[in-house]
């Protein structure tokens, strides 16, 4: 679907749409199908194991749940998400998860075209977001079946494929396949513009003299124009643009990329926003210095890029890797698989229970304990004597340097763990409780730990941190809508504020968030955001009389 230029835009009666969501990974290829008419009922031939719920939804089976009440539905029920709605979704699409079994969905789907919500899906790439951009031969955290959305079965699309009997994950590759293949046989595509790049959301307004349309963000503060849903003049002399259903209307201004690389750009105006970017834009940084030097690498793709080219082997200078999470776990084993030499540096120590690798059974994800057990025994102060010619060896450095960029580490344990033994890789060599303190331009990094400094020769760096959200097209980068608007929204310590039932964001009605951007970093749990966000839509609409639709997208 072609998107219209900005130039072509007329400026009495430009082109409204609806819903405009950014972002076309799980959680907008998920919203996407709710909001095309497809609705969830009660299965009538299933019983949900949890009594209580099952209880709830027989009182109102005739209806949809996107037509119920989803605050005394959720009531009651724990699940792995702070977000009572994701949890509801996600034990009406797989009961008893959480305990080990594997149920059917309670839920059934039909689909209501009168019910259909015209809307666009505007994304980077084809349908499925960051997950075309991950390694292929690597296997999801999540099993497969927790990675399909509603109404089209995971193992159907992978012809039930299974590596064993205790597993059953899945690559990015077949992941981001099942993702493109949902969307076309759900017919969805004419929803989907690929290839789009959004560089501003603005909430439109006219000053009192009609001198033409004005950002809706003033200087008054940082939560954006009054309460954003009246329309009518606020404060300061600003009067919000509506739709005539009494929201105000929404810029959404970026461009194209066609073939050769063109630019069209473009400008639509939406009632409602839906934020579904993810929270893979920007990876975290340390901030120390040095960072910036060109051997400094913040993806793991950098790492398969220099194996492939042959810019490391086993005669290499050591790796350095900086994390304790996956994506560390991911490159230290895509570097030892390649007989490189590892240095693997983390901040925690390795009885931390917040480890990732903690909250991991052992039968399903045996790479990443492996990669656990060397972290704990084959440790820098306690590499064993036989492999000592392969021990990384310090640099001789001034003690002058300062010791106050850290806080003072307590001694790593360097216990074994479970059947680990040393020397799994002997040229791996961790280093618990230990922080970068700055990478030299003579491809030497300063690490602090137990109250000594240490310096080592190194051919690359890998700082694989975590990744936040760039959020650069909205007002302050979106800073203002996290829970605490004084800090950058991040997918962990701030995610946005949203209301617990509806996904709008608490500081700007009309604008909604979803998957990583609340803290749902699980395809498993981002599925809520969409059942939240389309109940609260399709309950508005009807409300208004505006819910007809002739199931096509008639405003482009």
């Amino acid at each position: 679907m072609p998107l219209l230029e900005e130039t072509a835009l007329p400026q009495e009666h430009p082109p409204t749409v609806p819903v405009v969501i950014i972002g076309n990974g799980p959680s907008g290829i998920c919203l996407s199908y709710l909001l095309s008419g497809y609705k969830p009922y009660l299965d009538t031939t299933a019983v949900h194991p949890n009594p209580i719920l099952y209880r709830k939804l027989q009182e109102t089976k005739h209806l949809p749940i996107t037509e119920q009440d989803l605050e005394y539905l959720s009531e009651g029920l724990e699940g792995r998400s702070r977000n009572p709605v994701a949890v509801l979704f996600d034990t009406l699409l797989h009961p008893n998860a959480d305990f080990g079994y594997e149920f059917p969905p309670v839920l059934q789907w039909r689909r209501d075209k009168q019910q259909h919500i015209p809307h666009l899906v505007l994304g980077r790439a084809t349908p499925g977001g960051a997950w075309h951009a991950m390694e292929g031969s690597m296997l999801t955290i999540s099993l497969g079946i927790w990675m399909e959305l509603p109404g089209v079965n995971y193992r159907d699309l992978t012809n039930g494929k299974r590596r064993d009997v205790t597993s059953d994950r899945a690559t990015p590759e077949e992941i981001s396949s099942y993702y493109r293949n949902f969307v076309k046989l759900k017919g969805l595509q004419k929803n989907f513009v690929d290839n789009t790049y959004v560089t501003s959301v603005q909430k439109l307004c006219r000053g009192h003299e009609g001198e033409g349309l004005e950002n809706g963000h003033t200087d008054q503060g940082d939560g954006g124009v009054g309460n954003g849903g009246n329309g009518g003049f606020e404060g300061n002399g600003v009067e919000c643009l509506n739709s005539g259903g009494g929201g105000a209307l929404w810029e959404v201004r970026g461009y194209q990329q066609v073939q050769n690389d063109t630019h069209v750009p473009f400008s639509l105006f939406a009632e409602n926003v839906v934020l579904a970017t993810g929270a893979s834009d920007s990876p975290v940084r340390l901030g120390v210095e040095g960072e910036d030097l060109p051997f400094v690498f913040h993806s793991i793709s950098d790492l398969g890029l220099a194996i492939s080219r042959r810019k490391l082997d086993m005669n290499s200078d050591p790796v350095l890797i900086v994390g304790a999470g996956l994506s560390a776990a991911d490159a230290v084993l895509c570097a030892c698989n390649s007989n490189i030499r590892v240095l693997h540096v983390f901040r925690k120590s390795v009885d931390d229970p917040d480890l990732i690798f903690k909250q991991l059974p052992k039968t399903l994800y045996p790479e990443y304990h492996k990669v656990y057990n060397m972290m704990c025994s084959q440790t820098y102060t306690n590499v064993a004597p036989s492999s000592a010619s392969n021990r990384p060896q310090a640099v001789s450095i001034a003690s002058s340097v300062c010791a106050k960029m850290c806080p003072k580490p307590q001694l790593a344990t360097g216990n074994m763990v479970g059947n680990a033994s040393v020397g799994q890789f002997p040229d791996y060599t961790s280093f618990p409780e230990h922080c970068v303190v700055s990478f030299q331009s003579d491809m030497k990094c300063l690490l602090q730990g137990n109250n000594s400094l240490k310096a080592f020769k190194i051919s690359m760096a890998l700082v694989l941190i975590g990744t936040n959200p760039n959020l650069f097209f909205l007002k302050g980068q979106g800073q203002y809508l996290g829970q605490d608007p004084t800090k950058p929204v991040s997918c962990k310590q701030n995610p946005i504020d949203i209301h617990p039932y509806t996904f709008e964001c608490t500081k700007e009605p009309g604008l909604f968030a979803m998957g990583p951007l609340v803290g749902d970093n699980f395809v498993r749990f981002l599925k809520g955001g969409a059942l939240g966000i389309a109940s609260c839509l399709l309950k508005r609409l009807k409300k208004k009389g505006k819910l007809i639709s002739n199931g096509g997208n008639n405003f482009i």
